[in-house]
C-alpha cells in the first residue's frame, strides 16, 4: 500500500494523482490481459469444438467402417458357401455321370464277351463241320481208288 505525504489540505494532491493514473494503468492492463485471455478461451473453445466434430466424424466413419467390413465379410462367407455347395452338386453330377458311363461300359463289355463266346462257340462248330467234311472227303477219295 502506497503512503502519501501530507499536505495543507490533505494529502499530496500529485502523488494521489499519480497513484490514482498507476491504478487506472493496471485495471486497464489487467482488463486487456483479460480480454486477451477470454479472446484465448474462446479460440481454444471454437478449437475444442472443431476436435470433437472430428472425433464424431471419425467415430462415425469407423463405424461405417466397420458395418461395411462385416458385411462383405458376411457376404464373402455366403458367396464361399453358394460356390462350395455348387461345387458338391457339380462334382455328384459328375461322379454319377462316370458312375453310369461306367456301367454303360460295364454291359458293352459283358455283350462284346457274350458276343465272342458265341462266335467263338459258332466257329468251332464250322471248324468242326469243316474238318468232319474233310473226314469225309478222306473217306470218298480212299473208296474210289
Amino acid at each position: 500500500m502506497n503512503k502519501f505525504d501530507k499536505s495543507i489540505n490533505g494529502y499530496n494532491i500529485n502523488q494521489v494523482n499519480s497513484f490514482v493514473d498507476d491504478v487506472v494503468k493496471n485495471v486497464d492492463d489487467m482488463i486487456t490481459k483479460l480480454k486477451e485471455k477470454d479472446l484465448e478461451i474462446d479460440r481454444l473453445n471454437k478449437e475444442l469444438e472443431h476436435y470433437k466434430k472430428m472425433d464424431e466424424t471419425l467415430n462415425r466413419a469407423v463405424l461405417i467402417a466397420e458395418e461395411a467390413s462385416t458385411k462383405y465379410k458376411n457376404n464373402s462367407l455366403n458367396e464361399s458357401d453358394l460356390i462350395i455347395k455348387e461345387a458338391k452338386k457339380n462334382a455328384n453330377r459328375i461322379i454319377n455321370d462316370a458312375l453310369m458311363k461306367a456301367e454303360s461300359i460295364e454291359q458293352e463289355s459283358s455283350r462284346l464277351r457274350r458276343n465272342i463266346v458265341t462266335y467263338k462257340r459258332r466257329l468251332r462248330s464250322i471248324l468242326d463241320e469243316q474238318s468232319q467234311l474233310i473226314d469225309d472227303l478222306d473217306k470218298v477219295d480212299l473208296q474210289d481208288e
